[in-house]
């Protein structure tokens, strides 16, 4: 029998042998640039089996990730922004939030709620990346102010996990007032005497850096995560110097006092329950 043959079609002409191929099977770990096996990195909870490092993965993905089953309550899903400028640069603002919306089935780039995490109650926001890059718009900060007056208002912690370019340029001010706008409500929390805890992801950057990504009372972040202000390249070009091994992710900040913990993905559902546990008064039996 042989190895190879050619299928002829019925007027005898040979013809090419259709290769099918499957998707989706490999992946490939932008900080290692090897391609794995899709299945293997689910199995270690979307991180790379050769160097380790995490995947980035969606809110809802994380929010399942990290709260208990089935303890999700969404809240404030159906805000979704507007174009106040009328924004036109490629493309129309109206025109990327619609494919935004198409792409990831959210109305924007943070879903914010209650759940509970190992027996803790707990406000959570989780930001979508894939949401044009997880930018803070006008309805961005909306959510996450109107989720900290709910932590306040039923005495809860929050958490909030950051995955961002920062502020969303074609809102203009009204994006980098959010900045402010945030912080203060942050500020209300603290005069609550209220604990917030603060998880940076792949990538945290611009405004959102700048403003509640590093005011948590503790500062967690996944291993290898770029966060900054300005991106390493444009920080290069400015200073026309070379940066140091490392720098910007999140071992590089820890080691330089500006984060408090790096947290395995695999390690940071128990981590959260142990510090939720630690900032609680009265434990689990908390109703939300």
């Amino acid at each position: 029998m042989p190895w190879f043959w050619r299928r002829r079609n019925d007027l005898g002409e040979e013809r090419p042998r259709k290769m099918v191929f499957a998707e989706g099977l490999w992946i490939k770990c932008e900080s290692c640039k090897e391609i794995v096996y899709r299945a293997e990195a689910d199995r270690a909870g979307r991180v790379c089996p050769k160097c380790h490092s995490p995947f980035r993965i969606g809110a809802r993905e994380r929010i399942a990730s990290l709260a208990d089953e089935g303890s999700f309550e969404e809240r404030e899903a159906n805000l979704r922004s507007r174009d106040p400028l009328e924004f036109k640069d490629t493309k129309k603002y109206v025109d990327r939030l619609k494919a935004a919306r198409s792409k990831t089935g959210l109305e924007e780039a943070v879903v914010t709620g209650l759940c509970r995490i190992g027996g803790h109650p707990v406000a959570i926001a989780a930001f979508e990346f894939e949401f044009l890059g997880g930018s803070m718009a006008s309805v961005v900060g909306e959510k996450l102010t109107r989720l900290i007056e709910l932590c306040i208002a039923k005495r809860l912690p929050l958490l909030i996990v950051s995955a961002s370019g920062g502020a969303r340029m074609q809102e203009g001010i009204l994006s980098l007032m959010q900045m402010a706008k945030t912080s203060a409500a942050l500020q209300r929390l603290g005069e609550a005497r209220l604990p917030y805890l603060s998880l940076l992801t792949d990538p945290t950057t611009g405004g959102v850096t700048a403003s509640f990504a590093m005011l948590g009372d503790i500062i967690l972040a996944e291993p290898r995560a770029l966060i900054g202000f300005a991106g390493p390249r444009v920080i290069a070009e400015t200073i026309r110097q070379p940066l140091p091994e490392g720098f910007q992710r999140s071992e590089f900040l820890l080691e330089h006092g500006q984060i408090d913990l790096v947290v395995e993905r695999r390690e940071l559902r128990e981590t959260l329950r142990r510090l939720l546990g630690f900032f609680s008064r009265r434990g689990p039996s908390i109703e939300p």
